[in-house]
């Protein structure tokens, strides 16, 4: 067993997961993993952190991050494992990116225009990384939400955007007759899709983050929902759809300040 008592937290860290990995007498999960296999995890801790936020408590906040930070680890002793990169490499990428980006701090390029300077790299990055073009680098596992307003803001960038929200609002009842109108599954499909992406942009718009407003909305439903169940004596199961409805507008009476 390495010693990691006496060495920097972060050093420490790395012992630990080397010797996870390591074949001789490490973890036999550990060394069965690879990129793809913890990349679901990866995204699972994100979300964990920012549910973590949302709570307010910053013991939680604190463990969270540990675990988003063992998966850097985690995918960087990979890296190590195959002979690609490591740890130190992986951070001072991200600090050169950082100097990088901020030359009006680290550097002598003075702007008036920080935000304008910022996207200018950004692009000159995208350029340089592979194929160019306004929506270049915008994820692919991103949330569906949160990628078509970032689409949407990126297009809008280059001047592809509603002049107000008049539009996006009209696009959105169009969408919505689409659907209505649709002659089969696959149809529905797409003409859905259409419209839950006209109501992103329609949110965008009014200066609306979609992904946080539907997450709010979802908690405010399995709130009420749970409350409900409560009113009902744990259950709706056998309930009529007016009797449900008498409890879900009885919460959300009992909600109002």
């Amino acid at each position: 067993m390495p010693e990691t008592a006496n060495q920097s937290p972060i050093d420490r860290l790395l012992v630990i997961m080397r010797q996870l990995r390591n074949p001789d007498g490490g973890c036999e999960w550990d060394l069965a993993q690879n990129f793809s296999t913890i990349a679901p995890y990866t995204i699972e801790e994100a979300y964990e952190v920012s549910d973590a936020i949302a709570g307010g408590d910053p013991a939680a906040i604190r463990d969270e991050l540990g675990d988003l930070l063992l998966q850097v680890v985690f995918h960087s002793q990979i890296a190590t494992d195959d002979g690609l990169f490591g740890f130190d490499d992986v951070a001072n990428t991200i600090s050169d990116k950082m100097e990088r980006r901020h030359p009006h701090i680290f550097g002598d390029g003075k702007t008036d225009d920080v935000r304008r300077q910022w996207e200018a790299i950004k692009a000159d990055e995208r350029a340089a990384d592979g194929p160019s073009g306004a929506l270049a680098g915008v994820a692919l596992a991103l949330p569906a939400l949160l990628r078509a307003q970032k689409l949407q803001g990126r297009a809008a960038r280059v001047g592809f955007d509603w002049p107000d929200t008049d539009g996006p609002r009209d696009k959105i009842a169009e969408e919505l007759a689409e659907v209505a109108g649709a002659s089969d599954d696959s149809e529905r499909h797409e003409e859905i899709g259409d419209l839950l992406f006209a109501v992103v942009n329609y949110a965008r718009k009014l200066s609306v983050d979609a992904e946080g407003a539907l997450r709010d909305a979802n908690a405010k439903f399995a709130r009420r929902f749970a409350a409900m169940e409560d009113r009902a004596g744990g259950t709706l199961t056998g309930l009529s759809l007016d009797a449900q409805e008498a409890h879900w507008q009885a919460v959300k009476l009992s909600e109002r300040p």
